[in-house]
């Protein structure tokens, strides 16, 4: 297979497109990529399908030697291989699953200078035989993927990434670029001390994602919620992720979603090696599956078409939410999602918070995350503002409009004479019982419970017949936002030191008016079976039966191949394709996100799809290690 570099001058946007096939950068892509190619150091906090990915891969083609990419994740590693292979560029990976055999080829490879691109785990790059195989290499750049990683204050501190302070004193003259998704301001600080970046640059685009709807929902019934949600966004089929706050209900969310229809998948860390790598294997090849799954799963995803990501429990910072739903809407297609929480979620997060054995800084740290994370969830304005504000960006006056408060602005109303009727029920009931005993005695119902108490002659008995259960549970939750109710470890309410002021009448309460969402029907009409095509959306009339052909070659190439779909071409590529019709290889190869290997590989076969006939049955099978690039 021909160098897909050649003889190429290192140009950034010419190595844009011939190598990935992309007319022009985004956003703050170009001027990363410059400055690492001129040897610059640097941060990059770039979101989640923002093209992190090109800000190392590029320079690292333009500059002589090795680039050396160091990530957390297995899964991405392979991903990002497989597709740079399809691109015709040299590159392997290093990892504790390798096989002895695997292995053994890529450091062969390396200590030859045959490979362009390297990934490789951090705890497999700080052993010395592999930092001194390294040592004899020309290096192009290095690169830290997942830099979030290397603070003590970021969401998934691994401790591993603590030893790559050592790339700077053994490597002072090669560029090293760390990038983040999801780093607050104090993260971002930590990142640049303990990789010696301090004084290099910070590359900042911005964190919205604006393809991607947001909504929160307070808990009243689940799995009619979600199945609600499910239905809405993804018209009953497709790809999607359901995040629990526990193993065992990963598995009770599975069931029940494959009860309904739906390819359900439970993954957790308690799962075999072997179960993970399946199911894995399944979500990134393409599989309609939806993944009901704990954190465990996710970060490092590379498929582009998760068209909707759910929580059914409270995520701990605004920075572990705004990642996980990052996994959705990759292509820059519409996309869904969704958080259920309640007061327990709150209640259960800040404990844990105060139980750990974290030192009290973290704690502090901590609790203001989370307070945060309670605050969007409960917001009464644009989400996404709030959400952005996290990670130290402005927005503009208007609102994001495509939140949920935006496109529906919840009612908000002078709360505080609910609140002390709540409160002071609470605690004429001897601060010990569980909120549905304290709508009954607010709701004057006069349950044998009640009765058996003395509690239907309190003054508070039958006070709240004004609201309904549901909205006493929205002010009992809301009241648990405010800090001024918290539950005991057997569930009761129990009114805070913030509650005095409230029902002294020193402070006012403000609420919010909960919309409760539409249900959709118990089961689905059928079995769900395909995914939707939402790229379809791109290819109007005519142009749609040659997209689902395309969509069709793809599936059967990736199967032959080993590789998930989207590494043979992405969903936008092939609607491109499907509306552009190219009736020569030099036309396909104008096409975003093609490139010249591609188009070597693959090129005939696609025209024949174009003209009506059948593709070559072996085109574009075999993958070939790509040679190497020249040094």
């Amino acid at each position: 297979m021909p160098d897909a570099i050649g003889a190429l001058p290192p140009d950034p946007a010419e190595v844009l497109r011939r190598v990935f096939g992309h007319t022009g950068f985004r956003g703050q892509q170009e001027a990363v990529i410059r400055h690492v190619a001129s040897g610059g150091s640097g941060l990059v906090l770039m979101p989640t399908g923002g093209g992190k990915s090109l800000c190392y891969q590029v320079p690292a083609l333009c500059r002589p030697g090795l680039g050396v990419v160091v990530s957390p994740l297995i899964a991405l590693m392979e991903d990002q291989v497989a597709a740079l292979r399809q691109q015709g560029v040299a590159a392997g990976a290093l990892h504790s699953e390798l096989p002895e055999e695997e292995r053994r080829a890529v450091r062969r490879a390396l200590r030859q200078g045959e490979l362009k691109l390297l990934y490789v785990s951090p705890e497999r790059l700080t052993l010395n035989g592999t930092l001194d195989d390294l040592a004899r290499q020309e290096i192009a750049l290095f690169a830290v993927d997942e830099a979030h990683c290397v603070s003590q204050w970021g969401h998934h501190f691994r401790p591993e990434y603590r030893d790559l302070g050592v790339l700077a004193e053994r490597f002072p003259r090669v560029p090293r670029l760390a990038l983040t998704a999801t780093a607050d301001p104090r993260t971002v600080e930590d990142i640049r001390r303990q990789l010696g970046l301090a004084d290099d640059p910070v590359f900042r685009a911005s964190f919205d994602r604006p393809n991607i709807r947001i909504a929160a929902q307070a808990k009243e019934q689940e799995r009619a919620q979600l199945r609600a949600f499910i239905a809405a966004a993804s018209d009953g089929s497709g790809a999607g992720i359901v995040y629990c706050g526990t193993r065992a209900r990963t598995e009770q969310t599975a069931a029940w979603l494959r009860a309904e229809g739906y390819d359900a998948l439970a993954f957790h860390a308690g799962l075999s090696p072997e179960a993970k790598r399946e199911a894995h294997r399944r979500f990134a090849r393409g599989d309609a599956v939806v993944m009901a799954a704990t954190i465990a799963f996710g970060m490092g995803i590379d498929r582009p078409d998760v068209r909707w990501v759910a929580h059914t429990d409270l995520p701990r910072s605004p920075e572990s939410w705004y990642q996980e739903i990052g996994r959705a809407g990759r292509d820059g297609l519409p996309a869904h999602a969704l958080l259920l929480y309640g007061a327990q979620d709150i209640v259960r997060a800040r404990h844990w918070i105060e139980r750990s054995a974290a030192p009290p800084e973290q704690k502090r740290i901590e609790r203001a995350r989370l307070e945060a994370m309670v605050a969007i969830a409960e917001a009464a304005a644009c989400r996404r503002k709030l959400l952005l504000r996290c990670f130290g960006e402005d927005q503009p006056a208007e609102n994001c409009g495509n939140c949920d408060v935006c496109l529906a602005p919840p009612r908000v109303f002078d709360g505080t004479v609910a609140a002390q009727k709540l409160l002071s029920a609470v605690l004429r009931t001897g601060r010990r019982f569980g909120l549905g005993h304290i709508v009954d005695v607010l709701r004057g119902r006069l349950t044998d419970k009640v009765a058996q108490l003395g509690h239907d002659t309190l003054p508070t008995f039958g006070v709240g017949k004004d609201l309904s259960d549901a909205a006493w549970r929205g002010v009992a939750r809301q009241l648990v936002a405010r800090g001024a109710l918290d539950l005991d470890e057997h569930g009761g309410l129990v009114p805070t030191e913030a509650a005095r002021p409230i029902l002294r009448g020193e402070a006012t309460v403000t609420l919010r008016e909960d919309v409760l969402a539409p249900r959709a029907p118990a089961r689905l009409a059928r079995p769900v079976r395909e995914a939707p095509d939402a790229a379809a959306l791109l290819t109007p009339g005519a142009g749609a039966p040659l997209y689902a052909a395309l969509r069709a070659w793809r599936r059967s190439e990736a199967q032959a191949q080993g590789v998930p779909a989207y590494v043979v071409a992405l969903d936008r590529t092939l609607a491109e394709i499907a509306a552009r019709r190219p009736r020569t290889l030099d036309e396909l190869a104008e096409v975003p996100g093609i490139g010249r290997s591609r188009v070597e590989r693959y090129g005939k076969a696609i025209l024949a799809i174009l003209e009506g006939a059948d593709p070559p049955e072996e085109a574009g099978r075999r993958v070939p290690d790509a040679p190497p690039l020249p040094r």
